[in-house]
């Protein structure tokens, strides 16, 4: 079978063939990156479909009405055959696709689903539910050498159902991508406002799986916010939710499953609390000194009950990568949107505490009129979206560019910051460069986001594993989270183990057992394999 895309996606890196970091941004690039590292960056070419060796499929024939939605081709197989971390990209530019599962399969209803998991149970073949592919942490790339793999794509169960323009909520099928959810919700007036990096390519139910955080820093901006009901498909049966407003009926269900990134079962559609789209937009860039002088200006803001929808705090080497400043200083944007409320005093009154601070707002970086967009804040736009583009590009020059991120209280930001320089230095990075931003704010604490830029080692696979480690380690030991909004996957599973509490660590492997009693739900994932 064939399943058909208005755009075709990369089988090995980031986005649709075609589509690439702008000649500007390869240019930039590669002198400054020539300049920091030492020598030319040389680029590869990419893998070629004919190029890839597969072993062939060991998936046993379905019946021929399930044989129908199973697809063995090359192409769909190296597409699925994992995630989008630097790990995985290192791997797929070097033609290393062993992870491929043997078969893709595209359901076009629960029924289908259902019988597609009866099938896997009775064959034990592991699946695991794909949403868009954009994992960083061994969400979607299968353990090869333990049975089949069957990897479960819903992009035919996709668009929104059914919308209550009065309760604001939408009834929206797993599979849809970010862009179709956002199309389809315009003419309504709506939008879920949820726009993670991976928006263009990830899906609802992905976002769900993974307890996905949005681009906006404040409000509700994790996925969770949005959810308020969900239908699941687990090997044991089905189940769905009530939609309400709030309950205090004991626990919720549909928290079991946002965040359960495919180990309990599969999520096929949830009704999302949406908004109206936003007719006004003010905005502000606050230049700082110092990082310092900036976290102590945005922790003083949101304590101050002030949240801005987007207050994004970029230090002088983060605002020179994206374009966002020259990096002579660090930079916080600043900016508010509504339907119809004039958030204008509130920046104002942002403005001025970071002014207080020792900020400094030139006069073209406020917009203030209805629709007031400022020229630094979307330049960093358009760049965060862009970026994984550039990281392909980046690989294929074999230069090593991966983020760590996790949340923090504000009391330990500091503390952790040492940490983690600290950590580098015991590695053998060579010349290398390290970008901080933080993504997210809250009046307890922060999220801060870190990009590390260095030569590729002679075994990229290892040094990705060793940073990675290094990385955890120190967060964990300054009281931060393993992961904010990248998820668990395999790679951090032992470390989120850590994290909670061993009675409901156990407690969740018993809910695993009744749901999933063959233990074929994405194996590895958040739980130890069996």
């Amino acid at each position: 079978m064939e399943v058909s895309l208005l755009q075709t996606r990369k089988f090995w890196g980031w986005g649709y063939e075609g589509v690439s970091a702008s000649p500007a941004q390869l240019e930039m690039a590669k002198s400054g990156l020539s300049a920091l590292l030492g020598g030319t960056l040389v680029r590869r070419e990419p893998p070629s479909l004919d190029q890839v060796q597969l072993e062939p499929s060991s998936l046993s024939s379905a019946p021929s009405q399930l044989e129908a939605l199973i697809d063995r081709s090359p192409r769909e197989r190296l597409g699925h055959a994992m995630g989008k971390s630097y790990r995985d990209l290192a791997r797929a530019v070097r033609g290393d696709f062993s992870t491929a599962p043997d078969a893709v399969a595209f359901p076009a209803s629960e029924q289908e689903l259902v019988d597609l998991l009866s099938f896997a149970s009775e064959q034990r073949c592991s699946v695991i539910p794909y949403g868009g592919g954009t994992s960083v942490h061994g969400g979607v790339t299968p353990t090869r050498g333990e049975g089949p793999v069957l990897s479960l794509d819903l992009r035919r169960m996709s668009g929104v159902v059914e919308v209550d323009r009065e309760s604001l909520l939408a009834r929206v099928r797993a599979g849809t991508l970010g862009p179709e959810l956002e199309a389809q919700l315009k003419p309504h007036g709506l939008s879920l406002r949820h726009f993670p990096q991976s928006f263009e390519h990830s899906t609802v139910g992905g976002w769900i799986a993974t307890r996905a955080g949005g681009h906006f820093a404040t409000g509700p901006t994790h996925i969770d916010d949005l959810v308020a009901s969900l239908a699941v498909v687990t090997p044991s049966g089905s189940l769905a939710t009530r939609r309400l407003p709030g309950s205090g009926a004991g626990p919720q269900a549909e928290r079991m499953f946002i965040g359960s990134e495919g180990a309990l079962g599969v999520i096929t559609e949830a009704w999302l609390r949406v908004f109206p789209r936003p007719t006004r937009r003010c905005s502000a860039t606050v230049r700082f000194s110092s990082m310092n002088a900036g976290l102590t200006a945005l922790r003083s803001i949101v304590q101050a009950g002030i949240a801005p929808t987007n207050a994004r705090l970029l230090d002088n080497l983060e605002a020179l990568l994206s374009g966002a400043g020259s990096g002579d200083s660090c930079l916080l944007l600043l900016a508010f949107e509504s339907a119809g409320v004039d958030f204008a005093p509130l920046l104002e009154a942002a403005c001025e505490i970071a002014r207080s601070h020792g900020g400094l707002i030139p006069a073209e970086h406020v917009r203030v009129q209805p629709g007031g967009r400022d020229d630094t804040a979307d330049s960093y736009k358009s760049a965060f979206f862009r970026a994984p583009y550039l990281r392909d590009e980046l690989a294929l020059m074999d230069v090593f560019a991966e983020t760590y991120e996790t949340a923090v209280p504000w009391s330990k930001v500091e503390a952790l910051d040492v940490a983690v320089r600290a950590a580098l230095s015991t590695l053998k990075l060579g010349p290398h460069a390290l970008a901080r931003r933080i993504t997210h704010v809250y009046r307890d604490g922060c999220a801060p986001y870190y990009t590390l830029i260095c030569r590729n080692p002679a075994d990229p696979d290892a040094f990705w594993l060793e940073v990675k480690h290094a990385l955890t380690e120190a967060i964990l030991s300054e009281g931060g989270t393993a992961t904010h909004h990248h998820a668990v996957g395999k790679e951090l599973a032992s470390a989120w183990a850590r994290e909670v509490p061993t009675l409901f660590y156990q407690a969740l492997r018993a809910a695993k057992s009744v749901l999933d009693p063959n233990a074929i739900m994405n194996p590895g994932v958040l739980l130890p394999r069996g």
